[in-house]
Formats: structure tokens, C-alpha cells, sequence
């Protein structure tokens, strides 16, 4: 394939599989899943949609008996604030008795966090990654999976970011941000589907 020929990604370039994970062998990964997004001061466009897509993947994993991981931001500041409910997670990804729940400061969820003893615990190298935001948690730790050996499937529908000013007077929205967020990780880091339902069992 040469320049001339239709975009490519990397991971194409050198073979790399390029179909999800099957649910069966994988991690269900939630980033931040919170009401900070719902209701806070970070309230994303469709959030309503994309929890219920996230809802209906994590139901298919427990019924799998897959392992799952829910990650939570804590903030220092006016967001994420534990002392508010904006904190606690958001319907219907809430934790249930038995399910790891990992609490970050950064957004790259492995840093100064017990996740990578986590996952290895479960034995398994596969993550299907859902949650928020696309551009900051979501790449940061799904890159920083992809440094420890793990391979990522991102659910795009199960996850989601907000509008950004572009540095030019302008706004990119909130669309077009989480598409190039997550284009931009399907070149090295990992595969991206769009519906939870592109998952296979």
C-alpha cells in the first residue's frame, strides 16, 4: 500500500488483528463513569444514550461472567468532588458486590493505581474500554494499556467527550472530537467499534 492508495492505519500496516475482542476473553473496562457527566459542571452531550449502550454491554459481560472494572475519578477541586454526588457513579454502570473499583487522580487510570494488579489478577489481555471522556481519560489510559501489553477495543456509542474551544476562535464540537479521538487511537492503539452490539460474545 503506498501513499496513493486510500488511508491506512498502522496497525493495519503491520497485520495487526483487526476485529474487537470477543466479550468472553476481555476486561469490561469503565472509565469515569459519573455523575459529574449527567448532572455536574461536565454534563456531555448524549450522555443519556451513551450510558444506556454502556448499560447494555456491561449486563451481556455479567451475564458472561466477565470480569469488570469500574475506574472513578477523585477530584481536588470544584469536579469530581467526592463530598458531592457528582462523584458517584452514574446509572446504570454501577458497581456491583464483586466488581474491582479503582480510584484515579490523573487521567491516565494506571498512574499511582493499583489497575495493573488488577488486571492481572483476571489473566486476561484483552480490555473492552467504555466511558469519558474520549479525548483525555479514555486515550491517556488506553494508551498506557497498550505500553503494558494489553489490547484495547473502544466502544464508541459506550463512550463520549464534550466541545472544546479549537484554538481559533472557534468550537469543535463535541462530535467531531470524540470521532478524531478515537480515529486517531485506532491507528496504534487499539480497535474501535461503534455499537456495543459490534461486540462479540
Amino acid at each position: 500500500m503506498s501513499v496513493t492508495d486510500e488511508p491506512f492505519t498502522i496497525l493495519q500496516l503491520i497485520g495487526a488483528p483487526g476485529g474487537p475482542s470477543r466479550l468472553a476473553e476481555s476486561v469490561l473496562l469503565i472509565i469515569d463513569a459519573q455523575r459529574e457527566y449527567v448532572d455536574g459542571k461536565l454534563a456531555l452531550p448524549g450522555i443519556t444514550e451513551s450510558l444506556a449502550a454502556g448499560g447494555r454491554l456491561l449486563a451481556r459481560a455479567r451475564a458472561l461472567g466477565v470480569p469488570v472494572v469500574h475506574v472513578l475519578h477523585r477530584g481536588a477541586g470544584p469536579i469530581f468532588n467526592p463530598q458531592t454526588p457528582a462523584y458517584q457513579p452514574a446509572e446504570p454502570l454501577l458497581p456491583q458486590s464483586g466488581e474491582a473499583v479503582v480510584e484515579k487522580t490523573q487521567a491516565n487510570a494506571f498512574a499511582g493505581t493499583g489497575l495493573q494488579e488488577v488486571l492481572a489478577a483476571t489473566g486476561r489481555k484483552n480490555l473492552i474500554v467504555i466511558g469519558y471522556m474520549t479525548h483525555n481519560c479514555i486515550s491517556s489510559t488506553v494508551r498506557a494499556a497498550t505500553e503494558r501489553g494489553f489490547r484495547s477495543t473502544v466502544v464508541a456509542a459506550a463512550s463520549g467527550t464534550r466541545a472544546l474551544p479549537d484554538g481559533r476562535g472557534g468550537v469543535l464540537s463535541a462530535e467531531l472530537l470524540h470521532a478524531a479521538s478515537l480515529i486517531g487511537l485506532s491507528d496504534t492503539q487499539a480497535v474501535i467499534v461503534q455499537a456495543a452490539e459490534d461486540i462479540p460474545d
